[in-house]
């Protein structure tokens, strides 16, 4: 089957529509706005060419079994936002006060992403998605960092809460890290 995109877009375009639509959730009629046409032709562009994306990407995407042990890698998670559905409590995220779905992704030291997870529910709090995906387990969780939400996962971490004595005072001050 051919992929048809909006003529008066062109191919350029449907392809930068696609992909603004998909980054930031932004509404249809907005950047039709943007681009002088009308919705349902970005909505058509959308249509016809998030399939075909997901197709040619599909192998740009890195997966756990690329990762190699002896690298370190930075994770962290993100939830991406998707309707409300009132009957699909396990997509709401308390954090974040919206529904969604929670997809990890780790870097290496130099920022080039080396690994994205499957979604989650976004109820799922990044350490639980992290268990769910397995990678932990099979690497060394030493060479592993994350935020203050992975503390426990024996992965370095900043210092939750601290406890200092003020060298002034001699009182104890708490301090967040």
């Amino acid at each position: 089957m051919a992929v048809v995109w909006p003529p008066v877009l062109g191919l350029f375009n449907s392809v930068v529509v696609t992909l603004t639509y998909l980054r930031r959730n932004r509404v249809q009629a907005e950047i039709a706005e943007a681009f002088g046409v009308s919705q349902p032709t970005i909505s058509r562009a959308v249509t016809a060419l998030t399939t075909l994306l997901g197709q040619v990407l599909v192998d740009y995407v890195p997966v756990a079994e690329d990762l190699d042990s002896r690298t370190q890698y930075i994770v962290d998670g993100t939830l991406l936002p998707c309707w409300s559905w009132r009957g699909q409590r396990q997509l709401y995220s308390g954090r974040h006060k919206t529904t969604g779905m929670n997809v990890l992704a780790a870097c290496d030291l130099y920022g080039r992403l080396a690994w994205i997870s499957d979604p989650v529910d976004g109820c799922r709090h990044d350490t639980a998605a992290l268990a769910l995906s397995g990678v932990i387990d099979t690497l060394e969780a030493g060479n592993w960092m994350g935020d203050k939400g992975y503390v426990g996962n024996d992965m370095l971490t900043p210092i939750k809460n601290q406890r200092t004595e003020d060298c002034w005072t001699g009182k104890e001050n708490s301090t967040r890290a």
